[in-house]
């Protein structure tokens, strides 16, 4: 239901601290949710702590590594003692790295992996059993159209979220009956600084962050009988090749 309230509803958002993340922290902010976001560098935490302080008591930014488990553990521990629950699970932590599989050190690869997918497992089974204990809510899988449409240089990031589109789709059937509704969102072309990217002029053609973020908080909406399990959003007009 568009511009429903999300009042008494906890979320955490991964990856929350800049770009998708923040936009879709803001936006449930915004809708009355009380919401937890999480980043790894000290200077993105501090950015969105300054960014988000208008919502005061209904926000809370996590300094956490989504690869280690013992630090997820806590983020989960640290949003429901300050929350009372988690209704929301927000898996947007991501990065890439493009380069060639022969030319692709095993560093890189594993920061891929172990970010894109890894941290989204880690994350999800410590939130369910409160989402349980909440009897339902929603674990929503921030993915990417590269999880369908490979292309070269993008061997290890393509597979993180083409592995992370089939997590989602077998945890959707796992956790249903739970009242468990999970969905992946799969943008195109964003613009944000991600990988490095500084965004311009020449960006205007690409989806923004909050666009995506309409998508999350829109499904959040959804009556209990509804679920949207993939939904694709990419730019109505690309640039021409």
């Amino acid at each position: 239901m568009p511009n429903a309230s999300l009042h008494n509803t906890i979320a955490l958002v991964t990856g929350g601290t800049r770009g998708i993340g923040l936009a879709i922290a803001r936006n449930l902010l915004d809708r009355g949710a009380c919401v937890a976001v999480s980043g790894v560098r000290e200077a993105s935490v501090k950015r969105a702590s300054e960014e988000l302080g208008a919502y005061a008591e209904r926000v809370k930014v996590i300094q956490a590594d989504v690869r280690r488990p013992d630090e997820v553990a806590r983020m989960v521990e640290e949003t429901v003692a300050a929350f009372g629950g988690l209704d929301v699970l927000v898996n947007n932590a991501g990065i890439g790295r493009f380069v060639e599989l022969a030319d692709m050190s095993i560093e890189q690869w594993h920061e891929v992996i172990d970010t894109n997918l890894n941290g989204a497992f880690y994350c999800t089974r410590a939130a369910i059993p409160h989402l349980r204990r909440r009897k339902g809510g929603w674990i929503i899988n921030v993915s990417s159209l590269a999880g369908k449409n490979w292309f070269a240089g993008g061997s290890a990031y393509c597979a993180s979220k083409a592995a992370l589109n089939a997590m989602s789709e077998a945890l959707m059937q796992e956790v249903r009956y739970d009242g468990i509704r999970v969905s992946t969102v799969m943008p195109g072309s964003v613009t944000t600084e991600f990988n490095g990217h500084e965004p311009g002029d020449a960006d205007s053609w690409k989806l923004s962050p909050d666009d995506v973020a309409q998508v999350v908080v829109d499904l959040i909406g959804h009556d209990r009988r509804s679920l949207p399990s993939r939904v694709e959003i990419r730019p109505s007009q690309p640039r021409r090749k």
